[in-house]
């Protein structure tokens, strides 16, 4: 990304965090989410910022927008009102879904309802073959007739899904062209354009997952173009995608299902520059927020990737209980552990945390804005890791009283414990849950957690960092610069990026190069004038992946691809390569096929070279000290506080003790050492003995 007056937005489901880059310096500041109506907060903040910046809105030559929206209307059913068309006979692939039962044992479960009721599934006559050939031509006088069913519905978006349109889609695209004449005003949705790969039940939720937010997205985004030049910003405004890319208005209208988990995607890109600049070849990003924590692997400078993404769970950790959506997305656990994470003592008198959570209205305890139930922050107050006088900067009063009472009435009573007592157990039963998420996740991708490096970074992350790195046997904590924003500032780094997937089954024995060519050369066309609208000039990146599977297995795994001639040799050796790092072995004889081809475009992103300087040695001064109670071991001590504006590259301090700043505080524990990196960046290690 090119330099100037950027300013990023990044909207969470508690805060709503603003970056302001000026080609001398940063600003940032943090304010409560306002959930009725997201982008007031934004024009809020915008203006708050440019005034502290002493500039117009007219100075800004770029703005990069991070949101929740997409993925809170799927979460609460605040959609438009959908239907779906789809090949006759196929209504119910939506409901029928896996066929299985996500919680075998549990005699009580729900599958969750789908986004469109089944009257408003409707069927018209068509068929293609699995090859793309058609068996049975398109309806278009029963297509007509769907015109007036969705008009009488009061249809405000349409998905469109036909069997195998992947292949050939041309049924679709007609069908489109017909409903769009009889009723121009709807917007309409092919999964041949949102997600031409095989597998119907994800192709259609993925669809039906994007007709439903299009409408809701088109607005707000128009809304939020209109409240910014209503200050003078008139500049370009992009939009963060889950892949970690940056789109422009025009696709994420189009696309918005593009966007969820998009704010957690610009904190990836930000560890991952940080694990750049410290040369940390193996990193676990650590964002932890006011409503959930999200980690990451990052392996080689490279966060973990993925096509398949789950929203709005039922049951939150149980995979197959939400709405499958098949995009490109960086891969991480997500946990209902953040700041506004309620405590509370379950019937077998165990602490429990989350996921529920207090979010920004009512919020926790101690915000004194009607919230009664303990939460994680509250916790915090009470063990004395958050100072109630510098809390976001001053902007938001903390009542510790409140904390007290809601952490004792709600755990402490009623476990006979006293009040740091149930505090403790509430932060050490949230880092257990994180910890816990994160080995899972790192073991079902064939790795560790072990030896690598945490960069923590959001309001909560840096709290309980440290913590959650010994319950996962890492020896090295980074917490970059102005981490309480981290994602908003990954925003900044993010380069202007777009994916296109094709399914095309072959197997390696009968592979057609010229046919892989032409392939390739098809995706680079609709992915090139995408990116185009960002980059209008200039080379661009590009990256090929092939999701590959031994014959007769049921799922694959995505093998990198270089540029080169894609040789049946050249691909077997990628895969057994692959396989092994995943599984440990390779099966023999066994015949390797290629089902899905993605080609990934991109603007030119050169990562950061390490730091070979070493930063002198700097003093650090105490501003203040405080009583601390120690999460390890339930020790009270007294910190050492430091203010991190006046830390200087090459500071070193020593725990028990807590480093301030406007949007976190950091906290080093008794037998950690701390010191200020080159960057700005804190480094927390355990002492030697």
């Amino acid at each position: 990304m090119i330099g100037r007056t950027r300013l990023a937005v990044d909207i969470g489901g508690t805060f709503t965090d603003l970056v302001l880059s000026l080609p001398d310096r940063t600003l940032s500041t943090k304010l409560l989410t306002t959930h009725d109506a997201p982008d007031e907060a934004v024009i809020v903040g915008t203006r708050a910022i440019l005034a502290e910046a002493d500039i117009d809105g007219s100075a800004l030559d770029l703005v990069i927008h991070g949101t929740t929206l997409a993925t809170n209307a799927l979460i609460e059913r605040k959609g438009a009102r959908t239907a779906l068309i789809t090949t006759a006979g196929f209504r119910d692939s939506l409901e029928i879904a896996y066929e299985h039962r996500f919680e075998q044992y549990d005699l009580y479960m729900e599958r969750p309802a789908p986004l469109v009721e089944r009257d408003l599934r409707l069927e018209v006559p068509e068929r293609l073959a699995a090859d793309g050939s058609v068996l049975l031509p398109l309806d278009e006088a029963a297509l007509r007739r769907l015109a007036d069913v969705l008009r009488a519905q009061r249809i405000e978006a349409l998905a469109i899904s036909f069997l195998h349109s992947y292949i050939n889609p041309a049924h679709e695209q007609r069908a489109r062209d017909l409903i769009a004449a009889a009723m121009p005003e709807l917007a309409i949705t092919l999964s041949s354009d949102v997600c031409r790969e095989i597998r119907e039940y994800e192709r259609t939720s993925t669809t039906v997952a994007n007709a439903y937010v299009l409408p809701l997205m088109s607005r707000y985004l128009g809304r939020m173009r209109e409240g910014l030049a209503g200050i003078g910003v008139t500049c370009p405004l992009l939009l963060m995608m889950s892949s970690g890319g940056i789109c422009t208005v025009e696709t994420a209208t189009r696309f918005p299902v593009r966007l969820v988990e998009s704010g957690p995607a610009g904190g990836v890109i930000l560890a991952r520059r940080v694990a750049a600049l410290g040369g940390y070849d193996r990193a676990l990003s650590f964002d932890m927020g006011g409503t959930t924590a999200k980690i990451t692997l990052i392996d080689d400078f490279m966060p973990q990737q993925s096509r398949h993404f789950e929203v709005a769970r039922a049951y939150r950790f149980a995979k197959g209980s939400g709405i499958p959506v098949r995009v490109p997305v960086i891969d991480m656990v997500e946990i209902g552990a953040g700041g506004g994470s309620i405590g509370r003592v379950d019937p077998l008198r165990r602490i429990a945390v989350g996921p529920d959570s207090a979010g920004s209205d009512p919020g926790p305890a101690c915000y004194g804005r009607g919230g009664t139930a303990a939460t994680v922050t509250d916790a915090d107050v009470v063990l004395g890791r958050i100072d109630p006088s510098r809390f976001a900067g001053g902007k938001i009063a903390l009542h510790p009283a409140l904390a007290h009472d809601a952490v004792l009435t709600d755990v402490g009573l009623k476990l006979a414990m006293t009040t740091d007592e149930a505090a403790r157990g509430i932060v050490e039963i949230v880092d257990e849950n994180m910890a816990s998420a994160a080995r899972v996740h790192a073991v079902e991708n064939g790795k560790d957690t072990a030896g690598r490096t945490l960069i923590a970074f959001g309001g909560a992350a840096p709290l309980h960092a440290v913590r959650l790195a010994q319950k996962l046997g890492i020896g090295r904590v980074v917490i970059p610069v102005d981490a309480g924003v981290g994602s908003a500032h990954g925003f900044l780094d993010a380069p202007i990026a777009y994916e296109v997937a094709r399914t095309f089954l072959v197997r390696l024995d009968g592979l057609d190069q010229a046919l892989i060519d032409a392939l390739f050369a098809d995706m680079r066309a609709e992915a090139e004038p995408v990116v185009r609208l960002g980059v209008p000039t200039g080379e661009l990146a590009e990256t090929r992946t092939a999701f590959m599977r031994y014959r007769g297995q049921g799922h694959e795994i995505a093998v990198p691809l270089d540029n080169a001639a894609l040789q049946p040799d050249t691909l077997r050796q990628a895969f057994e390569t692959t396989y092994t790092q995943l599984f440990g072995r390779i099966i023999p004889r066994l015949e390797i096929e290629a089902v899905t081809w993605t080609l990934g475009l991109s603007e030119p992103h050169v990562l950061p070279r390490p730091d070979q300087v070493a930063a002198p040695a700097a003093a650090a001064v105490v501003i203040d000290t405080g009583r601390m109670v120690e999460a390890a071991t339930g020790e009270t001590v007294d910190a050492a506080i430091f203010a991190r504006t006046a830390l200087r590259s090459g500071a070193t301090l020593l725990g028990p003790a807590a480093i301030v700043e406007s949007g976190t505080t950091t906290i080093v524990p008794s037998g950690f050492a701390a010191r200020v990196g080159y960057g700005g960046e804190i480094i927390i290690e355990e002492k030697m003995a």
